[in-house]
């Protein structure tokens, strides 16, 4: 008879152990989960910043710290190798990193399947090998034929990944497409396929288009979510590569400080001025000066005579 391990509770822990982090607010150590998205959201440039970041040991996205560097195993199953590397010295160059100085070992192999028991031993014997920290898949949907809706068909696929970061102390980040229309939607519910991706994840990350807006949400099994952020894809020199967007402050609209100018310059002369003269003092274009006294008269706050234009209604 085998019993279950059993512990008095006095003797349990009075704490949890302190969240340890790939990468700090991102990803967890060791965690397995999922990069998604809608085509066209960046994931993998996403998934790319993490190699490179974990890596180098530098914070990703130029924002988010890397605790302990270490090796990278990469498969990029859509993209050309040249891309890959274009990508990366991209990546590399937005963060003041040289690519040659990088522990990034990309798998060269034209495909492979974690539905063939051949490829699947294939990938843990060279997991095995190398030692990576961060294993990255990308995507998903070109590393099998099964259908991505049957929970029996891709649960025995995650638990082997499940079974790799086990038995190899490696984090596991799989790129996965989000069903097309599904904004509406919590970002996890979203993801393409079963609902087993969702609950497979220990740290999720999820790529979002609103407009021109491109949002990134964080979701983790173990610890508190950070708020969602605003990136993008930014071109700076030879250098492509997702920042940060800081918030920005709003802006009061132009026509605000126009209509102050007028009304202090008014003010100022205690009498009505002629549109020339108005023109000179506010230092604006003719046509956004007519356009701004148009709108201000019509509100009651000027009126205008033969003299020109004074403060308040006829």
């Amino acid at each position: 008879m085998s019993l279950l391990p059993v512990e008095p509770a006095h003797r349990l822990a009075e704490r949890a152990e302190e969240q340890r982090w790939l990468v700090t607010g991102l990803w967890s150590e060791q965690a397995v989960g999922i990069i998604g998205g809608e085509p066209k959201c960046c994931k993998s440039f996403l998934a790319l910043d993490l190699a490179v970041s974990v890596a180098a040991g530098t914070p990703c996205l130029r924002r988010f710290a890397v605790p302990r560097a270490g090796r990278v195993l990469l498969y990029a199953a859509e993209d050309a190798l040249h891309i890959v590397r274009q990508r990366l010295e991209g990546i590399c160059a937005a963060a003041g990193l040289a690519l040659a100085d990088l522990d990034v070992q990309v798998i060269t192999a034209p495909t492979v399947r974690l539905d063939l028991a051949a490829d699947c031993k294939s990938l843990e014997e060279t997991v095995a090998k190398l030692a990576p920290r961060l294993l990255v898949l990308d995507p998903f949907v070109r590393m099998h034929r099964i259908d991505e809706n049957a929970s029996g068909e891709v649960a025995p696929l995650l638990a082997y990944l499940r079974e790799l970061q086990r038995r190899y102390a490696v984090a596991v980040v799989v790129v996965h497409h989000a069903r097309k229309g599904a904004g509406h939607v919590r970002a996890g519910q979203a993801l393409r396929g079963s609902s087993e991706f969702h609950a497979w994840g220990d740290s999720n990350l999820y790529l979002r288009r609103n407009g021109e807006e491109l949002t990134l949400t964080v979701e983790h099994r173990a610890a508190p979510a950070m708020p969602t952020v605003m990136i993008e894809l930014t071109q700076r020199i030879d250098a492509l590569a997702l920042e940060v967007v800081d918030p920005r402050t709003p802006q009061a609209p132009a026509q605000s400080s126009i209509d102050d100018r007028i009304i202090a310059a008014l003010v100022d002369a205690n009498h009505p001025l002629p549109f020339g003269e108005l023109r000179a003092v506010c230092r604006v274009r003719t046509a956004t000066l007519y356009e701004r006294l148009a709108a201000l008269s019509a509100a009651g706050r000027l009126s205008k005579s033969d003299q020109g234009y004074r403060l308040g209604a006829t």
